[in-house]
Order: structure tokens, then C-alpha cells, then sequence
């Protein structure tokens, strides 16, 4: 039997379009006016229609009714409107078809750029750019709509959302072994973070991050980074993790294996290694000739 829900959907779904196929009979065509008042209803009962369905968990015919709204309000020029509708549809197609989730937040990302709201584009290119990650797992495409969101944040001058959204790009970057963007962007961060006083504190992250990339390429690369890195922000040359940076670099200069590992042993009892710091350490590891093995 069918979920009491599901059949008002349909119901609505049939009295929509009812409604909207009187509006271009012949008096819908001579009473413009006539003819927006019943768009309108329409448009009123595919929302209806798409609630509904979401109440029973019909997440395709929900997203199908909210598409329709938003389609009729494009035709009656309420743009806004119709981009949140769209938005709707994609939170419903995220529940099963992850790609058209994708295709209708792009439809509202159209809209908000076409009428300047540039960060509530942003903020719908971080969702598509996380449907690419969780559900798609195409990583290039996620970063694509992260840089995107970034580029739309600093238009806003959104710095600190910007930077979120770029640190994203920069640890992807570097898991695909594209230490320059991510080292490049990594930099980028910690200055604009050093300009504010909440933030500089941040730094050290970024610069240490940065120093595994430049020690992923060369160790001598990443030792004048690390000097230079303490020229931009004296407080790093004190931290735990620049300390790390300068032991890891003089076991790979000698390429002692044994003392880069017992160095990272020795952080990690303090302070816990995470999986991306992990990864490109056993790269690190593993360019002075041994099995990428930290334990």
C-alpha cells in the first residue's frame, strides 16, 4: 500500500499540472494576468507535491516536483526563487543520484552568479565539491568547485572562507603528488593568515605542511624553505613542528632511515600524526630506500 504521502504527491503533481496547462488555454493567452495567477498555483503545488514526497522518502519524485517549481519560476522571472528550488531538488537527489544533485546545484549556481550572489555560489560549489568527494570520489573535480568557491569568496572578500576552501585544494594537490600547487597555495594562506592577529597562529600548520611537500621533491628545497618560512613568522622556528622539519631534513641529507623514523616515533608519542601527514611521510620515508613502514 502506498504511503499516504507518496499518493498527496501525486495528487498534487496531477492538480499542478492541471493548473499549469489551463494557463495557456485561450483566456490564460488574452488575460496575461489570469494566466501568472495559475503559473503560480502550479508552482505552489509542486512544492506541495515535492514536501510530500519527501515526507515518504521519495527522494527522485521530490527532487522531479521541486525541479518543475523551479522551471515555473524561471517562466515568471522569479529567479531567486527558482534557484532555491533547484537547491531543493538537489538536497533530494543527493539521497540516491549523486550526479543530478550535482547538475541542479549547478543550475542554481548559474542563477546566483547571474545576479551577483557570489557567496551563496560559493557556499553551493563547496556542496558540489563534497558530492565529488564523498560520493563520487572524483577528486580533480572537487578541487575544481573548491578553487572555484575561493575565487568567488575573495571576490566577497571572504578571505577566511577563501582559505578554507583553498587548503582543500592544497592537501588534495599534494595527495596527487602536485607538491608545487599545494606548497604554492600553502604559502599563499599563511600570509594573508599573518596579516591577522586570530589567525598567524595558524602558520606554523601551513608552514609545516608546506616543508613536507618541499622534502617530497628535495630535502635541500626544503631546507631553504624552512629558513625562509622562519623569516616570515619567528614563532615557527620554536614550534615542535619546524624542530621535526629540521631533524627529518638532516636524517635525509644523511639518509639515516632509521634516525628519520625514530624522529617521527618520538613526534608522534606527542602529538598524533594525521592520515595525510602520514602518507607524505611514508613518501618521504620511502625516497631514502625503504619500505614505506612508520611502525
Amino acid at each position: 500500500m502506498a504511503d499516504v504521502n507518496e499518493q498527496k504527491g501525486f495528487e498534487f503533481v496531477a492538480q499542478a499540472q492541471k493548473r499549469e496547462k489551463s494557463s495557456q488555454g485561450f483566456f490564460g493567452s488574452i488575460f496575461g494576468g489570469g494566466a501568472t495567477s495559475k503559473l503560480e498555483d502550479a508552482c505552489d503545488l509542486y512544492q506541495r507535491a515535492g514536501n510530500s514526497f519527501k515526507m515518504a522518502k521519495k527522494w527522485s519524485e521530490a527532487a522531479g516536483a521541486f525541479c518543475e517549481a523551479a522551471r515555473l519560476k524561471i517562466h515568471l522571472q522569479s529567479r531567486h526563487e527558482a534557484a532555491s528550488f533547484f537547491v531543493d531538488a538537489a538536497t533530494c537527489f543527493k539521497k540516491s543520484e549523486p550526479e543530478k544533485a550535482i547538475e541542479s546545484l549547478n543550475k542554481a549556481v548559474e542563477i546566483f552568479t547571474d545576479m551577483g550572489r557570489f557567496s551563496i555560489a560559493a557556499k553551493h560549489h563547496i556542496s558540489i565539491a563534497e558530492i565529488y568527494e564523498n560520493e563520487l570520489t572524483e577528486v580533480d573535480k572537487a578541487m575544481a568547485n573548491y578553487e572555484k568557491a575561493a575565487d568567488y569568496y575573495r571576490g566577497e572578500d571572504s578571505t577566511s572562507s577563501a582559505n578554507k576552501c583553498l587548503l582543500r585544494v592544497a592537501m588534495y594537490a599534494a595527495q596527487l603528488e602536485d607538491y608545487r600547487k599545494a606548497i604554492e597555495i600553502y604559502e599563499e594562506v599563511a600570509a594573508a593568515s599573518l596579516e591577522n592577529t586570530l589567525l598567524k597562529y595558524s602558520c606554523k600548520e601551513y608552514f609545516f605542511k608546506a616543508s613536507l611537500c618541499h622534502m617530497c621533491q628535495d630535502f635541500l628545497d626544503a631546507k631553504h624553505a624552512a629558513e625562509k618560512y622562519c623569516g616570515m613568522y619567528p614563532a615557527f622556528q620554536d614550534s615542535r613542528e619546524c624542530k621535526l622539519i629540521e631533524k627529518l631534513i638532516c636524517a635525509g641529507e644523511e639518509e639515516n632511515v632509521d634516525e628519520f623514523t625514530d624522529h617521527i616515533k618520538d613526534y608522534d608519542k606527542i602529538s598524533r600524526l594525521d592520515q595525510w601527514t602520514t602518507t607524505l611521510l611514508l613518501r618521504i620515508k620511502k625516497r631514502l630506500g625503504e619500505e614505506p613502514e612508520l611502525n
